[in-house]
């Protein structure tokens, strides 16, 4: 379902918003916020639901790991778009579950027309980092269909 007004999203949104993103900011075209679900360093798995105002989106971006890493999300509110390098853009929905191994340069973010939230889940690894890339473009990003 589409959330246009952020008053219905935060409704719809169990995990709740969270506080703007500021630390990414750079690496996101748009607003996002961030809201940890597990203490980095006490967990041996951190989980943070990330949301989206519409049209946003995160830069292109590669999760390294020498053995194991990459990337899980669990889509849980709101309407988006996740994209791996030379491929179609996947339309995301609350129930979508999308697993990023390591080394593949993707992107993901809101529908022009919604907000969105996922839970991101950084998958342990060795030696692993987050590579950022170029933004994503508009022109690339307003071709994509509602």
């Amino acid at each position: 379902m589409k959330y246009e007004s952020r008053e219905q999203f935060e409704q719809a949104d169990a995990f709740g918003v969270g506080a703007p993103n500021d630390a990414y900011a750079q690496y996101f075209v748009g607003n996002s916020f961030l809201k940890p679900l597990t203490e980095f360093g006490k967990c041996p798995v951190f989980l943070a639901n990330v949301t989206f105002e519409p049209g946003c989106r995160n830069n292109w971006h590669i999760h390294h790991a020498k053995t194991g890493g990459g990337q899980l999300l669990i889509c849980t509110a709101g309407e988006g778009w996740y994209q791996e390098e030379g491929k179609e853009a996947v339309e995301l929905k609350p129930g979508t579950v999308i697993t990023i191994p390591a080394e593949v340069k993707h992107w993901h973010g809101a529908k022009k027309d919604s907000w969105f939230s996922h839970i991101a889940v950084e998958v342990p690894g060795e030696d692993t980092s987050n590579e950022w890339c170029e933004p994503v473009s508009d022109e690339d990003y307003n071709q994509l269909e509602k």
